[in-house]
């Protein structure tokens, strides 16, 4: 059994625990990776069908890291957000004449966003990346805390950050609880192609079997215009869209589609993925921190999970930052403390946020459906109301 020594061990190799890694590369932090999943597997395009919204805040983030620059060109802007219902007019919209910012955020293929982490984070020689390798176990001292490897390995740190997931292994060794539930929902994911441009629009269509978004990506190398859409439907339903074949579902897409897209077609192959809240009890313990879906796993409603995520990495690289300088312990509880102070109002703020809207616009009363349209429309006209929700959704303060 041999003992390996770094300053940080890091749980998880996706995307949020790449970006911790290299945050804290970048203050010459050692830092140890154990990544159970396989890279070339990851980066595989048909690996999961999924992209992923970067707001206005986020992507300084990825740009602090060194990474955004060779991103920006497969990185799509978001220039307009309109909120509809069943289908209806623009009860609410965000524009960017309006934001003071270049984009409201950026939606990028997930697999090109990893390529990019897995290649900055070997410019770093304090990073170590373990690929294929599971843990088995933690255990921690007044001095150090130990991550065993099922390999036999022993990883010897002053903290232990996981970023391993919602259903987080290392949560689960640390003895930290969760609270949630099953929305016994799914979203079909996948690639849409469209007679016109996009036009940089990104919409919200919430319906009562679920929400339907519409988010812009780059034309692909043929030229075609292309959406990522996420089509949320109860898990029960005995016809999923999954499995509809191509003419039932371009159809049913052609009548949800705002007429400005043209016609469209479905551009790739569907993907489902079960949707649930899961919400740690703690997101410290000795030694031991949070961040990402392992502390907060939400309804893609508003499409701010990765999002949040990387707001963990923030607040935690400038809380390590200060102890790095003062050559502090990276495990001391008072660290810790003030991290989970800093974050669980943020992400249960957005969790509850999520979670109403989900349960509200999922409900067809037909007088529950106009209070919320007048709802939206009022919004719409007070100034800083909508002020203040767009700055929550660039991610900015």
């Amino acid at each position: 059994m041999g003992i390996l020594k770094t300053d940080i061990t890091l749980v998880g190799g996706g995307i949020v625990g790449c970006v911790m890694a290299c945050s804290l590369g970048q203050l010459g932090i050692n830092v140890l990776c154990v990544d159970q999943d396989d890279p070339q597997t990851m980066l595989s395009p048909t690996f999961d069908g999924r992209t992923m919204a970067i707001s206005y805040g986020s992507q300084k983030i990825l740009e602090q890291i060194g990474i955004w620059e060779n991103l920006a060109g497969a990185a799509c802007p978001i220039l307009d957000i309109r909120v509809t219902q069943n289908g209806s007019p623009t009860l609410f919209d965000f524009l960017i004449k309006d934001a003071d910012a270049p984009a409201f955020g950026w939606v990028i293929e997930s697999r090109l966003l990893r390529r990019a982490l897995y290649e900055r984070m070997k410019d770093f020689k304090n990073i170590r990346h373990l690929p294929r390798t599971k843990v088995s176990g933690l255990t921690q001292d007044a001095g150090a805390i130990h991550t065993s490897l099922e390999n036999g390995h022993v990883i010897q740190s002053q903290l232990v950050i996981g970023a391993d997931g919602k259903k987080s292994p290392s949560r689960a060794a640390m003895g930290i609880g969760k609270r949630g539930w099953d929305y016994h929902q799914r979203a079909i994911v996948c690639a849409i192609h469209h007679e016109n441009p996009h036009n940089h629009v990104a919409i919200e269509d919430f319906r009562s079997d679920g929400p339907l978004a519409i988010l812009p990506m780059m034309d692909d190398e043929k030229g075609n215009h292309r959406s990522t859409l996420v089509w949320t439907e109860h898990s029960g339903a005995k016809k999923s869209v999954l499995n509809w074949n191509d003419e039932t579902f371009n159809a049913a897409l052609n009548e949800r589609f705002p007429a400005f897209y043209g016609k469209v077609k479905v551009g790739g192959k569907r993907f489902s993925y079960p949707l649930t809240l899961s919400h740690a009890q703690q997101y410290i313990a000795p030694r031991f921190a949070l961040i990402g879906d392992a502390a907060h796993g939400i309804h893609p409603i508003a499409g701010q999970g990765l999002n949040l995520g990387l707001r963990d990495i923030a607040a935690l690289t400038d809380l390590l930052n200060e102890a790095n300088i003062k050559g502090k312990d990276f495990g001391d509880k008072d660290l810790l403390e003030e991290y989970q102070a800093i974050r669980r109002p943020d992400t249960m703020m957005m969790a509850g946020a999520t979670d109403a809207l989900n349960k509200i616009f999922a409900n067809d009363f037909m007088p529950l459906r106009v209070l919320r349209e007048a709802s939206l429309r009022l919004v719409q006209k007070t100034k800083k109301t909508k002020k203040f929700l767009m700055n929550e959704a660039m991610g900015r303060k």
